[in-house]
């Protein structure tokens, strides 16, 4: 009978540090609850993303298309990419002994003379800005792209919401009365 006395000792040794233990983190669940669980402020709707009217994706086209030119690098608007996202792109070639500067001064120009404003920053080689509803990204390409060969511009341009986010789509004509 010694070893079913010593077992039922065991047993009950391991069921009541199991609810010593249930009691412990009850009690340390119930503290955290009571000290976190305040009622919470209603603070009111969250301000809008952006300030002031969306702005219009083909505006918004135009102008850094102007502000790239205005540093000699030619860009050209590529088709929507269909998936009813808010998103813009403009590609060209620039000489690679120059792009970097005139990147650059891209930015500065539309900082300076269009009212964008510095954007999130993305690390090194990345220029970034936003001006409404909009955010224009653009990388500074590789310093050495091929025995004469032009490097790629990229300006990605995406908005966050509202305004129109393609070109304007060209409505049917209205069938003429006969």
């Amino acid at each position: 009978m010694e070893r079913t006395e010593r077992t039922d000792g065991i047993v009950r040794r391991h069921r009541g540090r199991a609810a010593l233990a249930s009691l412990a983190t009850a009690a340390l669940m119930t503290a955290a609850a009571t000290a976190c669980g305040g009622p919470f402020q209603d603070l009111g709707p969250l301000p809008p993303r952006f300030s002031g009217p969306p702005l219009p994706a083909d505006a918004v086209v135009s102008e850094m298309m102007s502000v790239l030119a205005a540093e000699g690098i030619t860009v050209a608007r590529q088709p929507p990419d269909g998936l009813g996202r808010c998103t813009e792109r403009l590609t060209g070639r620039h000489a690679p002994g120059t792009v970097d500067s005139a990147l650059e001064a891209a930015v500065e120009r539309a900082r300076s003379e269009h009212g964008w404003q510095p954007g999130p920053d993305l690390g090194s080689g990345a220029l970034t800005l936003t001006k409404g509803n909009w955010t224009a990204l653009t990388a500074l390409p590789s310093p050495d792209p091929g025995q004469g060969v032009d490097s790629l511009v990229i300006l990605s341009l995406s908005c966050v919401d509202g305004g129109t986010p393609t070109a304007t789509a060209t409505s049917a004509p209205a069938p003429t009365p006969s």
